[in-house]
C-alpha cells in the first residue's frame, strides 16, 4: 500500500487503491499512521483545554455548541456520575449540524463504573455477544470470572493465552440487531441496563432531546490492532432521536464523513471519558474508526482513569462501588485496549414493528457470522468483519 505524499487538513495524497474514495483513502492512511510522528497533526482534539487544537484547517471549522443546562439537574447528573452540566464543554463542527463532541464530563474515579459495567456485567447473559456463534451460552455465562485471574496474571506471563474478555469484540444490549438482515425485531430483546438507560437520558436531555429512551445498545471491545469499517447506523426505525458515544481506556481516531464516501472525513481524537452525539443532519452520515492509539506512557491508563470511585456515594445513585480487586482487571485490560458504547432510541413514541416472514423470526441472532470490529490478525475477511449498512 502507498504511504503519505502530504497532509494538509483532510486533504491527503496517497497512492490510489483500485475503486477507492476519498473517505477509504484517509482511513488507509490513519490506519497506518505513526502515533509519534508528524502524521496525526492535522486530528482535532476536542480535549485541549477550552480551545479545540489541531494544526490543519480542519481545526477551523470547531464551534462551541449550546447545551440544554436547565434541562438536567445537578443531582441527577451526579446520580450517573457528572459534572453539572454548566460546567461541561461542548463543540460541534462547521458543516455537520447535529454533531455534539463532549470532552470527558464524568466525575473524577466515576469512569471505573462503566468501565466494570461493560467487562464484568454487560457481557453476561442474556445479552449477545460475538463469542455465542463458536461456543455454547454455558461457556459464555460469565466472561469475567473465567477471565479475571488470566488478566491478573497478565503482568507476569505476557505471553499467556488470550481470556475470552480479550477475545470479546461486541456485546448487544436490548433489541440485539441482526446484522444478516440488517434490522432489529421485537423478538430479539433483553432488559436495558437501567444505570446506562439513566446515564444516556441525561446526556441527551443535556443536547435538547427531552424523552430519549436508551432501547439498544453496541458495545465495541477494541484492541490496539482493532478497526471500526466505514458504516452509517440507519437501521433505526426513528431517526429523530439522537446516537450517543461513550468512550474508555485507550484513546482513539474517529473519522467523520459526509452522505457519500466520495466525501473526505474529518478526523477527531476520542479519548477516556468523551461523550459524542449525533443527531439530525449528522445522523445519517459515514464514520469509522481506523486506528486505536497505544499511551504514550506504554502500557499506561489514561490520567483520568489513575482517580479512584469516592468510597462514599449518593444513595440513589446508579453508580456502584467497584473494589480495588474488580479495578484491577480492568486496568490490566485497559491498558491495550478501548470500550466504546453506543445507545440508540429504536422506536418513535407509539410505533411498533413492522410484521416479518415467519422464517426470518426463527432466526437465532448468535449464530450468525457478524462482527462490528476487525483486527489485523483477524483471517476472516474485512467485508464479513465490517459489513456497511
Amino acid at each position: 500500500m502507498g504511504k503519505m505524499a502530504a497532509a494538509v487538513g483532510s486533504v491527503v495524497t496517497l497512492a490510489a487503491e483500485p475503486g477507492e474514495d476519498a473517505f477509504r483513502k484517509l482511513f488507509r492512511f490513519y490506519r497506518q499512521s505513526r502515533p509519534d510522528s508528524s502524521d496525526l497533526g492535522a486530528v482535532i482534539d476536542f480535549s485541549a483545554a477550552r480551545e479545540a487544537r489541531g494544526t490543519g484547517p480542519d481545526a477551523r471549522k470547531v464551534i462551541r455548541s449550546q447545551l440544554s443546562v436547565s434541562s438536567v439537574s445537578d443531582h441527577d447528573a451526579h446520580r450517573a456520575g457528572l459534572q453539572p452540566v454548566s460546567k461541561w464543554q461542548a463543540y460541534g463542527l462547521q458543516g455537520y449540524p447535529g454533531f455534539i463532541f463532549i470532552p470527558n464530563p464524568f466525575l473524577p474515579g466515576y469512569q471505573w463504573h462503566w468501565v466494570k459495567q461493560c467487562l464484568k456485567l454487560y457481557s453476561q447473559k442474556p445479552n449477545v455477544c460475538n463469542l455465542d456463534k463458536h461456543m455454547t451460552k454455558e461457556e459464555t455465562q460469565d466472561l469475567w470470572e473465567q477471565s479475571k485471574e488470566f488478566l491478573r496474571l497478565k503482568e507476569v506471563n505476557k505471553r499467556r493465552p488470550r481470556s475470552l474478555l480479550e477475545k470479546l469484540r461486541w456485546v448487544t444490549l436490548g433489541y440485539h440487531y441482526n446484522w444478516d438482515s440488517n434490522k432489529y425485531s421485537a423478538d430479539h430483546y433483553t432488559p436495558f441496563p437501567s444505570d446506562l438507560a439513566f446515564l444516556s437520558e441525561q446526556v441527551a436531555a443535556a443536547c435538547g432531546f427531552q424523552g430519549f429512551r436508551a432501547e439498544a445498545g453496541i458495545l465495541n471491545y477494541y484492541r490496539l490492532d482493532s478497526t471500526l469499517g466505514i458504516h452509517v447506523d440507519r437501521s433505526e426505525l426513528d431517526h429523530s432521536k439522537p446516537l450517543l458515544s461513550f468512550s474508555f481506556g485507550q484513546s482513539a481516531i474517529f473519522l467523520l464523513g459526509g452522505l457519500k464516501r466520495d466525501e473526505a472525513p474529518t478526523a477527531m481524537f476520542m479519548h477516556s471519558g468523551d461523550i459524542m452525539v449525533m443527531s439530525g443532519f449528522s445522523r445519517l452520515l459515514n464514520h469509522a474508526v481506523p486506528r486505536v492509539l497505544p499511551s504514550s506512557q506504554g502500557e499506561g491508563l489514561p490520567c483520568c482513569l489513575e482517580t479512584p470511585l469516592p468510597a462514599v456515594l449518593p444513595r440513589d445513585s446508579v453508580v456502584e462501588p467497584c473494589s480495588e480487586e474488580d479495578w484491577q482487571v480492568c486496568t490490566s485490560y485497559l491498558k491495550t485496549a478501548r470500550v466504546n458504547m453506543t445507545v440508540r432510541q429504536v422506536l418513535a413514541i407509539d410505533q411498533d414493528f413492522p410484521s416479518e416472514p415467519t422464517e426470518e423470526k426463527k432466526r437465532d441472532i448468535t449464530t450468525e457470522g457478524f462482527c462490528h470490529l476487525d483486527d489485523e490478525n483477524s483471517q476472516v475477511k474485512r467485508a464479513k468483519l465490517n459489513p456497511d449498512s
